[in-house]
């Protein structure tokens, strides 16, 4: 291969944020876009875990976890200083990647959980994003007054969120995080990395 080849799927957002560090490092690669539901065969052989992102390397060596992903692309380049992540970044990482994400997917997909009460769910996150538009009230961004990796690791997760009912998120009063979020959502990087793709066919 010339080119690290990366396997995504376009709503994803464990991808989406892989996505956007790869862009911001200027990385050239090639993109092979999927779907979940039908996951082709080579992507398997790299990571038979099934779940994207999966980042190859011209070298052979996969990287199959969206922050191994980020922070890989970061040490290629990283114009923008979002290294190191502060103490305060890697616990919102956490926070967003634990019980944050968990009950979202209870909130987005109630059906798949047994017993699982959307609107709990709901709530769940909910006191999660308080915590953070009383810090963005503070400051512009988790990572200070510019964007880090922080901020651009969770907001995706925070979009599908939002966007899971929209009204209601805009009803919130989470003006400072309303703002952020629509900062990544109007970025010519969003736009770039959420550019739609043709599906990725294996040769026979």
């Amino acid at each position: 291969m010339s080119q690290p080849v990366l396997y995504s799927f376009r709503r994803c957002p464990f991808a989406m944020r892989a996505r956007m560090a790869l862009d911001v490092a200027g990385i050239e690669l090639e993109h092979r876009e999927i779907l979940l539901k039908n996951k082709p065969r080579a992507m398997l052989e790299a990571s038979p875990k099934g779940t994207v992102p999966v980042l190859v390397l011209t070298d052979g060596r996969v990287i199959e976890e969206s922050l191994d992903v980020m922070h890989w692309a970061l040490a290629q380049n990283d114009p923008q200083a979002w290294l190191p992540a502060t103490p305060l970044e890697q616990g919102w990482i956490d926070r967003i990647d634990g019980p944050f994400k968990a009950a979202l997917d209870r909130y987005k997909y109630p059906n798949r959980y047994e017993d699982s009460d959307p609107l709990v769910a709901r709530s769940t996150c909910a006191e999660v994003l308080d915590a953070l538009n009383a810090l963005l009230v503070q400051q512009r961004f988790i990572h200070g007054e510019t964007a880090g990796l922080a901020d651009n690791a969770t907001f995706p997760f925070i979009r599908q969120f939002a966007h899971t009912d929209r009204t209601w998120f805009d009803a919130q009063d989470w003006q400072a995080l309303q703002a952020w979020l629509q900062h990544f959502l109007e970025s010519d990087r969003f736009e770039r990395i959420m550019t739609k793709h043709t599906l990725w066919q294996e040769e026979a």
